[in-house]
């Protein structure tokens, strides 16, 4: 088995290509060991010293790292230890996750006004056809969580979590196309 690795813009995020489906639909995103009791995998990744978030998309896993510890939790040190594990994991056959039932997204329920059905399915289709693609490339995933007053509510996931560049992409770059072609989009807020 070869594993790609892929850097992300977020410098505490690598992304991990198995050369397989690791999410047949949807995306899951870990921020803590104590989330990931129903992931074989990502329970063996948080073992590692230094993981900190674990992601895992259609054909890729982001892992994060502790950017606070300096003691050896640099990428020469870690990226062998989780490309060992991912492998280990896909060599025994067991599945990524053990439960799949409920919200694998984990997010919760979308809110928006009753008559801005038709606002919210643009938005949507935007991010789908747009957005997530071109996040995804780069480790992470935004969805939509609600559209209230003019404002969009998105949560970002993965790599785009905790980047130095997502406020950058949610205002000049997401912000900008929903404006262009929603004129009722006034701003985009991450939750």
């Amino acid at each position: 088995m070869f594993i790609q690795t892929e850097t992300t813009p977020n410098p505490a995020t690598l992304k991990f290509l198995p050369g397989q489906v690791v999410l047949e639909d949807g995306s899951v995103d870990f921020r803590h060991a104590d989330e990931a009791e129903d992931s074989p995998l990502a329970l063996r990744l948080f073992e590692i010293p230094g993981v900190t978030g674990v992601f895992f998309g259609h054909d890729f896993i982001s892992i994060t790292k502790d950017e606070q510890e300096t003691d050896g939790f640099d990428w020469q040190h870690l990226r062998p230890a989780i490309l060992g594990a991912i492998m280990e994991h896909f060599v025994t056959g067991q599945p990524v996750m053990s439960r799949t039932d409920g919200d694998l997204a984990g997010e919760g329920e979308e809110f928006y006004e009753a008559g801005d059905e038709k606002i919210v399915s643009t938005i949507k289709e935007l991010l789908d056809t747009r957005v997530r693609p071109a996040v995804a490339q780069d480790g992470g995933d935004i969805t939509f969580r609600g559209f209230k007053e003019g404002v969009v509510y998105l949560h970002m996931r993965g790599a785009c979590a905790g980047c130095p560049s997502s406020t950058a992409t949610l205002k000049y770059g997401i912000q900008n196309l929903l404006k262009h072609f929603i004129p009722e989009v006034q701003e985009v807020s991450a939750v």
